[in-house]
């Protein structure tokens, strides 16, 4: 308590007055509890003495109170405020805080107190209490009771509910609200909202309240449902973040509406006129249409019709090169494309373009300039454990390893690597398949050819056989070259009594100077031999009569 100079003058001249008495008297009177003017007296580095008139001490204020966002002080010393004091253990305490929240609240309650029947807040937990939990909305504490929190558990801090009003004193300073009477009347107006809305053709004005992978949630006169992500657009599953943002107004219709457990969901692209409609009525297979690239993925791209729908290009429709790994490397988002409609699918809404099929076809106009034995220049694109791929213009051809060189054992990794310029041979041109066979060494000199020059057929040769298989024998000839004897040109010799190193002697039965083969014959050398045989017996020098025959055999 703060008391005048001049009046303990008076009072001490005063001698029948016991001022001791008077001093506790007077602060018996003092009361907390409730808001009081004080006067800043004093501001330190963490808070600021406050002397309320009637109290023997000064109240501790802390600076935050009086401080703005940025932490200068709005008051100083001498200056007059309003504060909550509250005496703890015959401690002064004071707060500005508390007279902010006692004012907002008084004021919320001077304008619901007349009425509030039915009113419903968002409310935020804050904490709990003996009795329930309080509550915050629109920054006034209101009080939820326990037994109309309707299940709401400590777990619920920081979470926000609807609540109805349900009770307010302003002699308290108390808003009551109930969350178990709001979702007793929720429901009851729910059903009246869901029957309502399934009557409309189209919902005006929905919001936006969040947005998921998999669609979404939009809220209609306080109903919330679910628009999937494929009934956003006809042009198909669309992501939703990039169509709409929480808040966005967007007009719906009931999809499908469960009673029992008052669940709904919606549809915006069935608001709108279905594009299939005059797909299927103005499109025909074969028919060339003008489309815009709007996505592209790993395996194809999606173009734009120009009607709210959306065509596949696959990747292997979109050129005759066969190469091309990633529709990127030829196309952009956004590129203006003429295709060919290739499959109309209007019970799936599905259709499918070509962009290759409007080009001219790389293996026709191959067939038109090239044929079989024709040299040609390519590009080594693309090497295999089979052999190369050799880039002809649009298309390619195969190198095999068996054509890549007259060496044996030679693969076609050997001769050239990849990005090489090469000259090769056209060797075969399958039409069915559309493939081309290329040929290495068919531009060489075949070591058969140097073979053929000095040997011929029914020449009689010998060599060590290099390997015997199941159909037959083969036995190098000369160096690097082989031949072979098949079994049925081995007689008189008997196969099991053959080995590998041994020497064996043939005739030459025949020369494949295209494909660098060479095969050999005993039985023919045998059958030569006894031919020359009779010959010599029929000859001049050596004739003889039947009878001269059997006289030398007797």
């Amino acid at each position: 308590m703060l008391v005048n100079p001049d009046q303990i003058e008076r009072l001490v001249l005063e001698e029948d007055v016991d001022f001791e008495k008077m001093l506790n008297e007077s602060e018996k009177d003092f009361e907390g509890g409730k808001i009081q003017e004080g006067t800043i007296v004093s501001i330190g580095d963490e808070y600021a003495m406050v002397a309320v008139s009637g109290a023997k001490q000064e109240g501790r204020l802390p600076l935050s109170e009086i401080s703005d966002e940025k932490g200068s002080l709005l008051f100083k010393v001498g200056d007059k405020l309003d504060v909550y004091v509250v005496i703890n253990n015959e401690r002064l305490n004071v707060s500005r805080k508390k007279v902010l929240k006692m004012k907002k609240v008084e004021e919320k309650i001077n304008q619901i107190k007349d009425n509030f029947e039915g009113l419903v807040f968002d409310c935020k937990i804050t904490k709990r209490n003996r009795g329930g939990y309080i509550a915050e909305c629109d920054g006034v504490e209101v009080f939820l009771p326990k037994k109309e929190s309707a299940g709401i558990r400590d777990d619920g801090k920081n979470r926000t509910y609807k609540m109805r009003v349900i009770d307010v004193k302003p002699e308290e300073q108390t808003i009551v609200v109930s969350r178990k009477q709001f979702l007793e009347s929720a429901d009851k107006d729910k059903e009246e909202i869901l029957k309502k809305l399934a009557e409309e053709d189209k919902i005006h004005n929905a919001i936006v309240k969040q947005i998921t992978s998999y669609g979404m949630f939009v809220e209609v006169m306080g109903i919330e449902g679910l628009v999937h992500y494929t009934e956003i657009s006809h042009k198909g599953p669309v992501n939703p973040a990039t169509v709409c943002k929480v808040g966005d107004c967007v007009d719906v219709k009931v999809l499908t509406l469960d009673p029992n457990k008052k669940r709904v969901s919606f549809t915006i692209k069935g608001t709108m006129q279905d594009p299939w409609n005059e797909i299927k009525s103005q499109l025909d297979v074969g028919d060339t249409i003008r489309v815009s690239v709007s996505k592209i993925e790993d395996y194809g791209a999606f173009v734009d019709l120009g009607n709210g729908t959306e065509g596949f290009l696959h990747i292997s429709e979109i050129s005759w090169n066969k190469q091309i790994r990633n529709p990127r490397e030829v196309l952009k988002v956004g590129e203006a494309l003429d295709v060919e409609v290739i499959e109309i699918d209007g019970q799936n809404k599905r259709l499918r373009v070509s962009l290759k099929r409007l080009s001219p076809k790389p293996f026709a106009q191959f067939l038109s300039a090239h044929k079989v034995g024709d040299k040609i220049k390519g590009k080594v694109v693309k090497i295999m454990d089979f052999g190369a791929f050799v880039r002809l213009g649009d298309l390619d051809g195969l190198l095999h390893n068996e054509d890549a060189s007259w060496e044996k054992g030679t693969k076609a990794s050997d001769v050239v690597k990849l990005n090489d310029e090469i000259e090769v041979k056209i060797v075969k041109i399958d039409r069915e398949h559309e493939k081309i066979s290329l040929s290495l060494k068919a531009l060489q000199n075949s070591p058969i050819e140097g073979f053929a020059q000095k040997n011929s057929v029914d020449t009689i040769l010998k060599g060590k056989i290099k390997d015997i298989r199941d159909f037959g024998v083969f036995v190098e000839v000369e160096d690097g070259i082989e031949a072979l004897i098949r079994d049925e040109d081995l007689y008189p010799l008997k196969k099991d009594e053959l080995s590998v190193g041994a020497e064996i002697e043939a005739v030459v039965a025949h020369i494949d100077r295209n494909n660098g083969k060479i095969r050999l014959s005993v039985r023919r050398l045998e059958k030569i031999r006894e031919r020359e045989q009779l010959n010599n017996y029929n000859s001049a020098d050596t004739k003889m009569t039947l009878g001269d025959l059997i006289k030398q055999r007797s």
